[in-house]
């Protein structure tokens, strides 16, 4: 939908017009997947489509709330706005004002607000994080509050954490935040710090590709994941001090890896140390021109987590081996959490048709869903529209 129409709907649902249009992309992730929560870097870019949210004050001490893919207004008073709602759609952007009260900010003025975003839900592509960081950048704005954009991340992921009870790392909120057009964001997730690295394509495009099945974060497989590398971490302690498993190289993991007794998180740990050498391989890659190399890395990271770590699953699996046959395909790999949703390839611009084409019968032809494609455009971090 255009803001316009955006404003129409706003005026039809409230009976006045929007006094502020923010928007807050979803993501892509290129290359790092599971390395976040586990101390280490990500290298994902804000894509052109996400969330908006409009928004205008009202003279009753509510907040109300309206999504255009919802039949429903929800109105919460005042002395609700800290409390979790059960199964609402409502409390990731309730989450987010629950941390500004959280954080000593005194909400005193209602407001009317309409929120719309064309992210496929469940597709991995963080609806979730662009809905948080548009939240928190519109009542950053409409409250002076001055929460600079990694605090206003940093407010989407504690949110998650507590109100979608998602045990998420930083980096889909971080990118919705900071991204900029033509920009992937390497960043570190223990420190925060982070380079925008140019992404420079030529001949090539990042397609996703949707598998339709939807990933379910919080269906627990997620966060037993984080647990499981906890439990690395824990017994890796016996033999090095250490906080992370980002903190390994690998072959200081090969030197002491005999120290997890446990087999599975034996696996999860190989996986997340080999994810962060491919990935600040793939980035020294990119900066130097090297597709073909960071292609390798991409395919690389879906295999190891498809066998190490165990996200990918029949329909993610079949994108990528799919992908793979086609000439013209740099790399293609899983993106995201996992357990469904999209898978991410470097693309030559002569092969795109081929690709969307042949992938799209091939894996119907196997899974019997058929999927969607995009091509991705690389874009802004949150923003005021108008």
């Amino acid at each position: 939908m255009t803001t316009q129409e955006l404003k129409q709907a706003f005026e039809a649902t409230y009976g006045k017009p929007a006094e502020a249009v923010y928007f807050s992309p979803g993501r892509v992730n290129l290359i790092g997947e599971h390395t976040d929560y586990n101390g280490g870097a990500v290298f994902p870019c804000a894509l052109s489509f996400g969330t908006n949210l409009l928004i205008a004050k009202n003279d009753q001490q509510v907040i109300n709330f309206k999504s255009l893919n919802q039949p429903e207004i929800i109105s919460l008073n005042f002395d609700q706005l800290t409390t979790r709602l059960e199964k609402s759609w409502v409390n990731y952007p309730l989450g987010v004002i629950a941390q500004f009260v959280k954080r000593g900010v005194a909400i005193t003025q209602g407001f009317d607000i309409l929120i719309w975003g064309n992210v496929p839900n469940g597709a991995g592509l963080s609806s979730s994080a662009a809905l948080e960081v548009v939240t928190a950048y519109a009542f950053n704005d409409q409250l002076g509050t001055g929460f600079n954009r990694t605090e206003l991340a940093l407010i989407g992921q504690k949110s998650e954490h507590e109100f979608a009870l998602v045990n998420c790392g930083i980096m889909d909120q971080f990118v919705s935040a900071n991204g900029a057009k033509d920009h992937a964001v390497h960043l570190n997730c223990d420190t925060l710090e982070f380079e925008l690295v140019p992404v420079k394509l030529e001949g090539v495009k990042i397609v996703i590709s949707n598998t339709h099945s939807p990933h379910k974060l919080d269906s627990g497989a997620y966060n037993q994941r984080v647990a499981e590398c906890k439990t690395a971490v824990a017994q890796l302690n016996a033999v090095r001090p250490l906080k992370y498993l980002a903190e390994l190289t690998e072959a200081e993991f090969k030197s002491i890896e005999s120290a997890i007794t446990d087999p599975v998180a034996h696996k999860r740990a190989r996986h997340v140390v080999g994810e962060v050498q491919r990935t600040s391989d793939a980035v020294k890659a990119l900066k130097d021109g090297n597709l073909e190399l960071f292609g390798k890395l991409m395919n690389a990271s879906h295999v190891s987590l498809r066998d190490d770590y165990e996200v990918t699953g029949p329909e993610l699996d079949c994108m990528a081996e799919e992908a793979w046959k086609i000439d013209g395909v740099i790399g293609s790999r899983m993106t995201g959490g996992g357990f469904g949703g999209c898978t991410v390839s470097l693309v030559k611009e002569e092969a795109i048709d081929t690709f969307i084409a042949q992938v799209g019968a091939n894996y119907e032809a196997r899974i019997g869903i058929k999927p969607d494609f995009y091509i991705a455009e690389i874009g802004d971090g949150a923003t005021r529209v108008e």
